[in-house]
């Protein structure tokens, strides 16, 4: 599915992908995005939707950054998680 950018969208900042079986410390529940958790891993502050997380560790390959995208922008959504699309920019 490919979705157009109607708002800027910032980002904070670049994660590395963290491999499947990593720990993962959670916090509690966000409680303006349900099922988001902050949480450490690999010493990075960041967050994690519950799904991706069984017994303290990740249960897939997992990188938190947020892409940073301009308006007018034309996305491909690899998938939603929890509202959150997981896309990248469209290329030529």
């Amino acid at each position: 599915m490919r979705v157009k950018v109607i708002a800027r969208h910032p980002g904070e900042g670049a994660f590395p992908t963290f491999a499947k079986g990593t720990a993962v410390t959670m916090g509690e529940e966000d409680t303006h995005f349900l099922h988001w958790y902050p949480c450490i891993i690999e010493g990075h502050d960041t967050y994690v939707p519950d799904c991706f997380v069984r017994n303290g560790k990740l249960i897939c390959d997992y990188n938190p950054t947020e892409l940073v995208a301009e308006i007018g922008n034309i996305l491909e959504v690899q998938d939603v998680v929890y509202a959150w699309l997981m896309a990248r920019l469209k290329t030529a």
